[in-house]
């Protein structure tokens, strides 16, 4: 009957993939076209891998997968610009205030 048997635990199959070159080639690109960038990392969840955030000057932002918060941090040391830990710092007002203009004036984006 088994009533005090263990259960197995259940696995979480990862519907994430790693990151890849298309990734990192976005991240350079939107570093290069942009003005002030900062980096932040996004802690690992169940759902996704490692993420790292850039938000340029005025708001304007783009995530994608990353190789882990080393990864992120080899990034930004090779693109010369900051990092930051999205868990101690939060996420910028400017972020906040680009979607607020990007949901009232969608036309302009």
């Amino acid at each position: 009957m088994g009533l005090f048997r263990r259960r197995k635990q259940a696995r979480v199959v990862g519907h994430d993939r790693a990151a890849d070159r298309a990734d990192l080639e976005h991240l350079e690109q939107f570093v290069r076209s942009r003005r002030g960038v900062e980096a932040y990392i996004e802690p690992r969840t169940t759902v996704t891998e490692t993420t790292v955030m850039l938000i340029a000057d005025d708001g304007e932002w783009t995530r994608r997968r990353i190789d882990g918060p080393d990864g992120a941090r080899r990034f930004a040391y090779r693109m010369a610009i900051p990092i930051y830990d999205v868990r101690l710092m939060g996420y910028p007002q400017r972020m906040r205030d680009f979607n607020e203009r990007r949901k009232r004036r969608p036309e302009l984006y």
